[in-house]
Protein backbone atom coordinates (compact mmCIF):
# COMPACT_ATOMS: atom_id res chain seq x y z
CA UNK A 1 0.00 0.00 0.00
CA UNK A 2 1.19 3.01 -0.76
CA UNK A 3 2.66 5.95 1.61
CA UNK A 4 -0.22 7.91 3.02
CA UNK A 5 0.73 11.70 4.32
CA UNK A 6 -1.32 12.54 7.46
CA UNK A 7 -3.21 15.47 8.44
CA UNK A 8 -1.47 17.67 10.72
CA UNK A 9 -2.89 18.95 14.54
CA UNK A 10 -4.13 21.78 12.61
CA UNK A 11 -6.45 19.73 10.37
CA UNK A 12 -9.14 16.89 10.03
CA UNK A 13 -8.11 14.10 7.88
CA UNK A 14 -10.32 12.79 5.61
CA UNK A 15 -10.35 9.36 3.46
CA UNK A 16 -12.34 8.68 0.37
CA UNK A 17 -12.44 5.15 0.39
CA UNK A 18 -13.47 3.92 -3.43
CA UNK A 19 -15.48 0.48 -3.82
CA UNK A 20 -12.89 -0.68 -6.34
CA UNK A 21 -10.49 -0.93 -3.64
CA UNK A 22 -12.92 -2.43 -0.54
CA UNK A 23 -14.10 -5.25 -3.57
CA UNK A 24 -12.17 -8.00 -2.76
CA UNK A 25 -10.82 -7.26 0.68
CA UNK A 26 -13.35 -9.34 3.42
CA UNK A 27 -15.75 -7.89 6.38
CA UNK A 28 -13.60 -7.89 8.87
CA UNK A 29 -10.53 -6.65 6.71
CA UNK A 30 -13.40 -3.73 5.82
CA UNK A 31 -13.87 -2.97 9.44
CA UNK A 32 -10.69 -2.84 10.41
CA UNK A 33 -9.66 -0.97 7.88
CA UNK A 34 -12.61 2.02 9.05
CA UNK A 35 -11.44 1.51 12.64
CA UNK A 36 -8.11 1.97 12.44
CA UNK A 37 -8.95 4.97 10.22
CA UNK A 38 -11.57 6.65 13.21
CA UNK A 39 -9.22 5.08 15.67
CA UNK A 40 -6.72 7.95 14.06
CA UNK A 41 -9.03 10.29 14.22
CA UNK A 42 -9.97 10.76 10.79
CA UNK A 43 -13.25 10.74 8.77
CA UNK A 44 -13.75 8.27 7.00
CA UNK A 45 -15.69 7.98 3.74
CA UNK A 46 -16.82 4.61 1.66
CA UNK A 47 -17.84 5.00 -2.10
CA UNK A 48 -20.34 2.10 -1.91
CA UNK A 49 -21.01 1.68 1.86
CA UNK A 50 -20.92 -1.63 3.79
CA UNK A 51 -23.57 -4.31 3.34
CA UNK A 52 -26.38 -4.66 6.40
CA UNK A 53 -24.59 -6.95 8.24
CA UNK A 54 -21.38 -5.78 7.83
CA UNK A 55 -22.66 -2.33 9.53
CA UNK A 56 -24.11 -4.77 11.87
CA UNK A 57 -20.44 -6.21 12.82
CA UNK A 58 -18.86 -2.48 12.79
CA UNK A 59 -20.76 -1.58 15.52
CA UNK A 60 -20.44 -4.04 17.47
CA UNK A 61 -16.43 -4.62 17.27
CA UNK A 62 -16.76 -1.00 18.00
CA UNK A 63 -18.57 -1.15 21.06
CA UNK A 64 -15.95 -3.49 21.96
CA UNK A 65 -13.19 -1.42 21.33
CA UNK A 66 -14.63 1.99 23.31
CA UNK A 67 -12.60 3.58 26.17
CA UNK A 68 -13.58 6.44 27.94
CA UNK A 69 -9.91 8.06 27.57
CA UNK A 70 -8.81 6.83 24.20
CA UNK A 71 -12.09 5.99 22.02
CA UNK A 72 -15.23 7.05 22.26
CA UNK A 73 -17.14 5.36 19.43
CA UNK A 74 -18.29 6.18 16.04
CA UNK A 75 -20.79 8.12 14.34
CA UNK A 76 -22.11 6.70 11.03
CA UNK A 77 -24.37 7.95 8.53
CA UNK A 78 -25.53 6.25 4.90
CA UNK A 79 -28.00 7.24 2.01
CA UNK A 80 -28.36 5.41 -0.56
CA UNK A 81 -27.02 6.71 -3.86
CA UNK A 82 -29.28 7.46 -7.03
CA UNK A 83 -30.75 5.04 -8.77
CA UNK A 84 -29.97 2.15 -5.94
CA UNK A 85 -33.51 2.58 -4.66
CA UNK A 86 -35.29 1.28 -8.45
CA UNK A 87 -35.68 -2.37 -7.42
CA UNK A 88 -34.76 -1.45 -3.46
CA UNK A 89 -38.11 -3.67 -2.47
CA UNK A 90 -37.56 -6.03 -4.82
CA UNK A 91 -34.04 -6.98 -4.83
CA UNK A 92 -34.66 -7.06 -0.45
CA UNK A 93 -37.67 -9.60 -1.41
CA UNK A 94 -35.02 -11.60 -3.83
CA UNK A 95 -32.64 -11.56 -0.98
CA UNK A 96 -29.84 -8.95 -2.68
CA UNK A 97 -28.98 -6.49 -0.28
CA UNK A 98 -28.16 -3.36 -2.06
CA UNK A 99 -24.70 -1.73 -0.82
CA UNK A 100 -24.24 0.68 -3.41
CA UNK A 101 -24.66 3.75 -0.60
CA UNK A 102 -22.21 6.90 0.45
CA UNK A 103 -21.19 5.91 3.96
CA UNK A 104 -19.50 8.59 5.91
CA UNK A 105 -17.96 7.78 9.30
CA UNK A 106 -15.69 9.42 12.05
CA UNK A 107 -14.91 9.47 15.63
CA UNK A 108 -18.11 10.10 17.73
CA UNK A 109 -16.43 12.73 19.46
CA UNK A 110 -15.52 14.90 16.28
CA UNK A 111 -18.64 14.58 13.72
CA UNK A 112 -22.02 15.91 15.41
CA UNK A 113 -24.64 15.20 11.99
CA UNK A 114 -26.26 18.43 11.36
CA UNK A 115 -28.85 17.10 8.51
CA UNK A 116 -29.42 13.81 6.57
CA UNK A 117 -32.11 13.14 3.71
CA UNK A 118 -32.24 10.84 0.97
CA UNK A 119 -29.83 13.45 -1.11
CA UNK A 120 -27.52 15.23 1.60
CA UNK A 121 -25.58 14.11 4.67
CA UNK A 122 -24.59 17.77 6.38
CA UNK A 123 -22.37 16.96 9.48
CA UNK A 124 -19.85 19.04 11.77
CA UNK A 125 -16.49 17.73 12.26
CA UNK A 126 -14.46 19.42 14.63
CA UNK A 127 -10.59 18.35 15.82
CA UNK A 128 -9.47 16.70 18.18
Amino acid sequence: MPEVKKADDDGVQIDLISGERMENMTSMEKIRMILDGVHEGNIVILEEGLSPDEESRLIEVTMTEISPDEFNGIEIETYPQSGSTDSGLLNRLMGKDETKKLTVIGPANQIETLHKDETLISALVSRK
